[in-house]
């Protein structure tokens, strides 16, 4: 039985990651912080294995990693979104909360985890389509999300030799708890259903990119060859409506 590691299961994607893989036969550790959830979690399903850790820890992700077996899939999901409200009052609490959770703990997982994935197996990184463009107050998260763009790329070209493939996941707009919080408008919003599928399929693929939902992911291509000074000038428009 294939086996693949899941953080930030407990909520939005990584819980509808969980089902789809177990619905197509994986047997799934489900990571996360909240050991109730876990447990909750564990009852609901066979085939799952739970691992407690907050993945801005690298003692507790080692420690929680150390009997793994090895893994045919390893999706880093686990992430946080804040906005900055205030500027130019430049939050840097704020800025390093949200670098620390969507960044620096990819790396806390990768050099925890990297050496449980196999040759033939795919390590899927969930950064975001907020990439492609610069939006008003999410400087602490695009600045995340585009790091992740990056590092995910540069593993992709050095893991090949190892024979383990990546996939950059840049999802638009999904409900989950975290976009219920938005107080704006959420053009192409899919499901946290729709978007698993979307990423085990891609991961089964082993695409390099999994990008979804289509529509929207072309508008944002489409504005991000704009030049910027033109996009500028539409994001303020948008702000000052």
């Amino acid at each position: 039985m294939k086996r693949v590691l899941i953080t930030g299961a407990t909520s939005g994607i990584g819980l509808r990651l969980v089902s789809e893989y177990i619905e197509n036969g994986y047997h799934v550790i489900a990571a996360g912080r909240n050991q109730d959830k876990l447990d909750e979690l564990k009852q609901q399903h066979d085939n799952l294995q739970t691992l407690a850790f907050d993945v801005t820890k690298l003692d507790e992700i080692k420690q929680a990693a150390a009997s793994l077996e090895a893994l045919d899939h390893l999706v880093l999901n686990a992430g946080n979104c804040e906005y900055m409200k205030d500027l130019p009052a430049f939050d840097s609490a704020l800025f390093e909360r949200v670098i620390k959770v969507n960044l620096l703990s990819v790396g806390y997982c990768l050099e925890a985890l990297l050496p449980k994935l196999k040759a033939g197996s795919q390590l899927g990184i969930v950064g975001s389509s907020v990439t492609y463009l610069a939006f008003t107050e999410a400087q602490a998260y695009g600045a995340s999300k585009s790091g992740i763009d990056y590092l995910a790329k540069s593993l992709s070209v050095d893991l090949a030799r190892s024979d383990i493939g990546v996939s950059l996941i840049q999802p638009g707009f999904v409900e989950t708890p975290l976009t219920d919080k938005n107080t704006f408008e959420m053009p192409g919003k899919v499901s946290a259903e729709f978007a698993a599928k979307k990423i085990y399929a891609g991961m089964a693929a082993k695409k390099h990119i999994i990008r979804f939902p289509t529509f929207f992911i072309l508008m944002l291509r489409f504005f991000s060859s704009l030049p910027f000074a033109l996009w500028r000038k539409i994001a303020m428009s948008m702000v000052n409506k």
